[in-house]
C-alpha cells in the first residue's frame, strides 16, 4: 500500500512564504515523478508544479518565479517553496506521486491535501 502525506500548509499574509512537504511511503518500487496540484474555493483542481526523479521541473505559468519545487529521492520527499504568496494562491494543495509498486507499473497516488490560506 502507498501513502502520500502532505504537510506545511497554513495561514499567511499576502507577500509571505510557506514551504510544503510531501512524502511517499509504503510498497514503492520506483518514483517516476511527483507533482503539486491545487484547488481553490469553487474552482477546478489545477496543476502547480512537477519534478521527475531525474530532477526536471515544470511549473504552471501562474507560479513561475514565485514557487520552487525540489526533491529528495532518498527520502521520497518533495518540497514546494512558495514565495510572494497572493490571495489567489489560497487553495488546498495536493501532492501526487507517479509511482510504480512493481517493475513495469505506474499509477498516480494522491495525498489528502494541505490547506493554504493567504490573507490580503
Amino acid at each position: 500500500q502507498v501513502q502520500i502525506v502532505e504537510s506545511g500548509g497554513g495561514l499567511v499574509q499576502s507577500g509571505g512564504s510557506l514551504r510544503l512537504s510531501c512524502t511517499a511511503s509504503g510498497n514503492i518500487y520506483h518514483v517516476y515523478s511527483m507533482e503539486w496540484w491545487r484547488q481553490g474555493p469553487e474552482a477546478e483542481r489545477d496543476f502547480v508544479a512537477s519534478i521527475t526523479s531525474g530532477g526536471s521541473t515544470n511549473y504552471a505559468d501562474s507560479v513561475k518565479g514565485r514557487f520552487t519545487i525540489s526533491g529528495d529521492n532518498a527520502k521520497n520527499t518533495v518540497y514546494l517553496q512558495m514565495n510572494n504568496l497572493q490571495p489567489d494562491d489560497t487553495a488546498v494543495y495536493y501532492c501526487v506521486g507517479r509511482l510504480g509498486v512493481r517493475p513495469g507499473t505506474s499509477n498516480h497516488y494522491w495525498g489528502q491535501g494541505t490547506r493554504v490560506t493567504v490573507s490580503s
